[in-house]
Protein backbone atom coordinates (compact mmCIF):
# COMPACT_ATOMS: atom_id res chain seq x y z
CA UNK A 1 0.00 0.00 0.00
CA UNK A 2 0.99 3.33 -0.49
CA UNK A 3 -0.16 6.15 1.43
CA UNK A 4 0.46 9.71 0.36
CA UNK A 5 -0.69 12.98 2.57
CA UNK A 6 -0.76 16.82 1.70
CA UNK A 7 2.35 16.22 -0.85
CA UNK A 8 3.13 19.43 -2.13
CA UNK A 9 5.86 20.27 -5.25
CA UNK A 10 7.34 23.34 -6.29
CA UNK A 11 9.57 24.87 -9.03
CA UNK A 12 10.61 28.14 -7.96
CA UNK A 13 7.26 30.00 -7.78
CA UNK A 14 5.27 27.84 -9.20
CA UNK A 15 3.29 25.45 -7.42
CA UNK A 16 2.78 21.86 -9.17
CA UNK A 17 1.28 19.62 -6.50
CA UNK A 18 -1.06 21.39 -3.89
CA UNK A 19 -1.49 19.23 -0.78
CA UNK A 20 -2.43 15.75 -2.84
CA UNK A 21 -4.02 13.16 -0.91
CA UNK A 22 -3.92 9.68 -2.36
CA UNK A 23 -3.98 5.55 -1.20
CA UNK A 24 -2.88 3.31 -3.52
CA UNK A 25 -3.50 -0.97 -2.74
CA UNK A 26 -1.74 -4.06 -3.48
CA UNK A 27 -4.28 -5.68 -6.34
CA UNK A 28 -5.56 -3.07 -8.01
CA UNK A 29 -4.78 -0.69 -10.49
CA UNK A 30 -5.03 3.23 -10.18
CA UNK A 31 -5.75 5.60 -13.01
CA UNK A 32 -4.14 9.18 -12.88
CA UNK A 33 -6.02 11.47 -15.48
CA UNK A 34 -6.04 15.14 -16.10
CA UNK A 35 -4.99 17.49 -18.82
CA UNK A 36 -0.98 18.09 -19.66
CA UNK A 37 0.35 20.31 -17.02
CA UNK A 38 -2.02 19.24 -14.60
CA UNK A 39 0.84 17.35 -12.12
CA UNK A 40 0.96 14.12 -13.28
CA UNK A 41 4.50 13.12 -13.93
CA UNK A 42 5.53 15.46 -11.22
CA UNK A 43 3.43 13.28 -8.82
CA UNK A 44 4.78 9.86 -10.31
CA UNK A 45 8.30 11.33 -10.13
CA UNK A 46 7.81 11.78 -6.06
CA UNK A 47 6.48 8.63 -5.38
CA UNK A 48 9.55 7.14 -7.34
CA UNK A 49 11.86 9.36 -5.10
CA UNK A 50 13.04 11.31 -8.18
CA UNK A 51 12.11 14.73 -6.73
CA UNK A 52 12.24 15.98 -3.61
CA UNK A 53 8.75 17.28 -2.13
CA UNK A 54 7.03 18.42 0.94
CA UNK A 55 3.78 16.05 2.57
CA UNK A 56 4.58 12.60 3.39
CA UNK A 57 4.52 9.24 1.30
CA UNK A 58 4.28 6.27 3.29
CA UNK A 59 5.01 2.77 1.94
CA UNK A 60 3.76 -0.32 3.26
CA UNK A 61 6.32 -3.58 4.30
CA UNK A 62 9.26 -1.58 4.01
CA UNK A 63 8.96 -0.88 -0.14
CA UNK A 64 11.65 1.61 -1.20
CA UNK A 65 12.51 2.99 -3.95
CA UNK A 66 14.49 -0.16 -4.93
CA UNK A 67 11.14 -2.05 -5.26
CA UNK A 68 9.94 0.67 -7.34
CA UNK A 69 9.14 0.53 -11.19
CA UNK A 70 9.18 3.49 -13.25
CA UNK A 71 7.72 4.06 -17.06
CA UNK A 72 8.34 7.65 -18.11
CA UNK A 73 6.59 8.88 -21.23
CA UNK A 74 9.74 9.43 -23.11
CA UNK A 75 12.34 6.52 -21.56
CA UNK A 76 16.35 7.58 -22.05
CA UNK A 77 18.71 4.97 -23.03
CA UNK A 78 22.55 5.62 -22.99
CA UNK A 79 24.05 6.17 -26.58
CA UNK A 80 25.95 3.05 -28.02
CA UNK A 81 23.90 0.34 -25.74
CA UNK A 82 21.98 -2.31 -27.30
CA UNK A 83 18.59 -3.67 -26.14
CA UNK A 84 20.46 -6.65 -24.60
CA UNK A 85 22.60 -4.96 -22.73
CA UNK A 86 20.04 -2.50 -21.44
CA UNK A 87 18.23 -5.50 -19.50
CA UNK A 88 21.39 -7.31 -18.00
CA UNK A 89 22.27 -3.07 -17.01
CA UNK A 90 18.91 -3.14 -15.41
CA UNK A 91 18.89 -6.58 -13.93
CA UNK A 92 22.67 -6.02 -12.83
CA UNK A 93 21.06 -2.94 -10.86
CA UNK A 94 18.74 -5.32 -8.97
CA UNK A 95 20.48 -8.09 -8.86
CA UNK A 96 18.67 -10.04 -11.08
CA UNK A 97 20.02 -13.08 -12.30
CA UNK A 98 18.38 -13.52 -15.64
CA UNK A 99 20.42 -13.79 -18.48
CA UNK A 100 17.63 -15.27 -20.73
CA UNK A 101 16.30 -12.32 -22.25
CA UNK A 102 15.25 -13.79 -25.36
CA UNK A 103 12.53 -15.70 -23.78
CA UNK A 104 11.06 -12.97 -22.19
CA UNK A 105 11.01 -10.38 -25.46
CA UNK A 106 7.52 -10.45 -25.24
CA UNK A 107 7.40 -7.81 -27.90
CA UNK A 108 10.20 -9.35 -30.15
CA UNK A 109 12.15 -6.43 -30.34
CA UNK A 110 15.67 -6.17 -31.85
CA UNK A 111 17.95 -6.31 -28.92
CA UNK A 112 20.76 -6.57 -30.69
CA UNK A 113 19.99 -2.79 -32.30
CA UNK A 114 21.32 -0.17 -30.54
CA UNK A 115 18.24 1.15 -28.24
CA UNK A 116 18.98 5.01 -29.16
CA UNK A 117 18.03 3.64 -33.03
CA UNK A 118 14.59 2.59 -31.60
CA UNK A 119 11.43 4.52 -32.70
CA UNK A 120 9.29 5.77 -29.44
CA UNK A 121 7.31 2.81 -29.04
CA UNK A 122 10.53 0.40 -29.24
CA UNK A 123 11.92 1.98 -26.74
CA UNK A 124 9.03 1.99 -24.46
CA UNK A 125 8.22 -1.61 -24.98
CA UNK A 126 12.05 -2.26 -23.65
CA UNK A 127 11.96 0.16 -20.60
CA UNK A 128 8.77 -1.83 -19.51
CA UNK A 129 10.41 -5.53 -19.95
CA UNK A 130 13.32 -3.71 -17.80
CA UNK A 131 10.56 -3.21 -15.25
CA UNK A 132 9.74 -6.30 -15.30
CA UNK A 133 12.49 -8.10 -15.65
CA UNK A 134 13.26 -6.27 -12.27
CA UNK A 135 10.16 -7.96 -10.03
CA UNK A 136 8.90 -4.74 -8.74
CA UNK A 137 6.81 -4.37 -6.11
CA UNK A 138 5.25 -0.84 -7.69
CA UNK A 139 4.67 -0.29 -10.86
CA UNK A 140 4.63 3.23 -12.57
CA UNK A 141 3.68 3.72 -16.00
CA UNK A 142 3.48 7.54 -17.10
CA UNK A 143 0.83 7.06 -20.44
CA UNK A 144 2.68 3.58 -21.42
CA UNK A 145 -0.22 3.36 -24.17
CA UNK A 146 0.98 6.73 -25.90
CA UNK A 147 3.07 5.96 -29.13
CA UNK A 148 2.52 2.75 -29.27
CA UNK A 149 0.93 0.39 -32.27
CA UNK A 150 -2.05 -1.48 -31.60
CA UNK A 151 -1.17 -5.17 -30.75
CA UNK A 152 1.17 -3.82 -28.33
CA UNK A 153 -1.43 -2.09 -26.44
CA UNK A 154 -3.21 -4.84 -26.42
CA UNK A 155 -0.07 -6.89 -24.66
CA UNK A 156 0.21 -3.48 -22.35
CA UNK A 157 -2.90 -4.34 -20.78
CA UNK A 158 -2.37 -7.90 -20.21
CA UNK A 159 0.68 -7.41 -18.69
CA UNK A 160 -1.08 -4.83 -16.19
CA UNK A 161 -3.65 -7.12 -15.63
CA UNK A 162 -1.00 -9.79 -14.26
CA UNK A 163 0.40 -7.41 -12.65
CA UNK A 164 -2.76 -6.75 -10.47
CA UNK A 165 -3.25 -10.64 -10.49
CA UNK A 166 -0.17 -10.79 -8.58
CA UNK A 167 -0.36 -8.14 -6.00
CA UNK A 168 1.46 -5.46 -7.32
CA UNK A 169 0.82 -2.00 -6.86
CA UNK A 170 -0.11 -0.62 -9.89
CA UNK A 171 -0.54 3.60 -11.00
CA UNK A 172 -0.90 4.91 -14.44
CA UNK A 173 -1.76 7.44 -16.57
CA UNK A 174 -3.12 8.01 -19.89
CA UNK A 175 -5.43 10.11 -22.13
CA UNK A 176 -7.11 7.09 -23.78
CA UNK A 177 -9.61 6.45 -21.91
CA UNK A 178 -10.28 3.03 -23.67
CA UNK A 179 -7.51 1.79 -21.75
CA UNK A 180 -8.49 3.20 -18.53
CA UNK A 181 -11.99 1.88 -19.00
CA UNK A 182 -10.29 -2.03 -19.76
CA UNK A 183 -7.51 -1.81 -17.10
CA UNK A 184 -8.36 0.60 -13.81
CA UNK A 185 -10.20 -0.15 -10.59
CA UNK A 186 -10.34 3.79 -10.01
CA UNK A 187 -9.96 6.70 -11.11
CA UNK A 188 -8.36 10.06 -9.50
CA UNK A 189 -8.55 13.18 -11.62
CA UNK A 190 -5.72 15.47 -11.05
CA UNK A 191 -6.42 18.82 -11.72
CA UNK A 192 -4.17 22.38 -11.27
CA UNK A 193 -2.20 20.16 -8.90
CA UNK A 194 -5.02 18.71 -6.80
CA UNK A 195 -7.34 16.03 -6.56
CA UNK A 196 -10.45 17.06 -7.77
CA UNK A 197 -12.48 14.24 -8.19
CA UNK A 198 -11.85 10.08 -7.10
CA UNK A 199 -14.09 7.70 -8.67
CA UNK A 200 -14.39 4.09 -8.81
CA UNK A 201 -15.33 1.98 -12.06
CA UNK A 202 -19.14 2.87 -12.08
CA UNK A 203 -18.54 6.27 -12.57
CA UNK A 204 -15.81 6.17 -15.11
CA UNK A 205 -17.93 7.68 -17.96
CA UNK A 206 -19.24 10.31 -15.81
CA UNK A 207 -15.49 11.95 -15.57
CA UNK A 208 -14.94 11.69 -19.10
CA UNK A 209 -17.76 13.21 -20.10
CA UNK A 210 -17.03 15.58 -17.70
CA UNK A 211 -13.82 16.39 -19.40
CA UNK A 212 -15.16 16.00 -22.97
CA UNK A 213 -17.66 18.65 -21.91
CA UNK A 214 -15.21 20.81 -20.46
CA UNK A 215 -12.55 20.91 -22.94
CA UNK A 216 -15.29 21.00 -25.82
CA UNK A 217 -16.58 24.06 -24.57
CA UNK A 218 -13.28 25.88 -23.52
CA UNK A 219 -11.61 25.38 -26.84
CA UNK A 220 -13.92 25.34 -29.29
CA UNK A 221 -17.15 27.05 -28.29
CA UNK A 222 -14.27 30.65 -28.23
CA UNK A 223 -12.45 29.90 -31.01
CA UNK A 224 -12.85 31.22 -34.11
CA UNK A 225 -11.30 28.40 -36.27
CA UNK A 226 -14.95 27.54 -37.50
CA UNK A 227 -16.64 31.28 -38.51
CA UNK A 228 -17.26 31.46 -42.24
Amino acid sequence: MIQIENVTKSYGSTKVLKGIDMEFRKGEIAGVIGENGAGKTTLFKCISALEKFGGTIRFAEGISKNNIGYLPTDPYFLPLITGREYLQLVCNARNIQETDFDANNIFNLPLDRYAESYSTGMKKKLALIGLLLQKNEIFILDEPFNGVDIHSNIIIEEVIKKLKAHGKVVILSSHIFSTLHNTCDYLYHLKDGQIAKSVDRKDFEKVEQEMKEVAAEFNIAKSSLFDK
